[in-house]
């Protein structure tokens, strides 16, 4: 019983490391838009968190924690996002040559896939400029 306790102290000590470091990297992020059609869907990465808006929807704001990038690969090549606060929501970027919205026609440097719940959306996404 003692080595039980003492795993699931530590085990809540290392969580909340990982998750204050997860924050204290938040002058690092950088800011996106994603856009998304049929149907629409616009999504703004800000440093505090994820605003989705969508078609006939209310805007949702998700925080998330740091982006996680591919194993060996730089961040700026695929970012993904772990929406907190919903289980299995997630918001992944993969730097291309070219993406279009299919709408405007405008080429985007990342795609986009958002996943909310059992739903599967494509996009496009840039980094906001300053």
């Amino acid at each position: 019983m003692k080595n039980i306790i003492s795993s699931l102290t530590i085990l809540g000590i290392t969580t909340t490391i990982l998750g204050s470091s997860s924050f204290a990297q938040t002058s690092e992020i950088e800011e996106f838009h994603v856009v998304g059609n049929e149907p629409f869907w616009d999504i703004k990465i800000e440093k505090t968190g994820i605003v989705y808006q969508a078609l006939d929807q209310k805007t949702q704001y998700f925080p998330y924690f740091y982006p996680l990038s591919a194993q060996g690969r730089p961040i700026d090549q695929v970012r993904v996002y772990q929406l907190r606060g919903k289980r299995n929501n997630m918001l992944i970027l993969n730097r291309v040559e070219s993406c279009s919205d299919t709408m405007s026609e405008k080429n985007y440097p990342y795609s986009a896939t958002l996943i909310m719940g059992n739903q599967v959306f494509d996009g496009c996404a840039e980094k906001k400029i300053k």
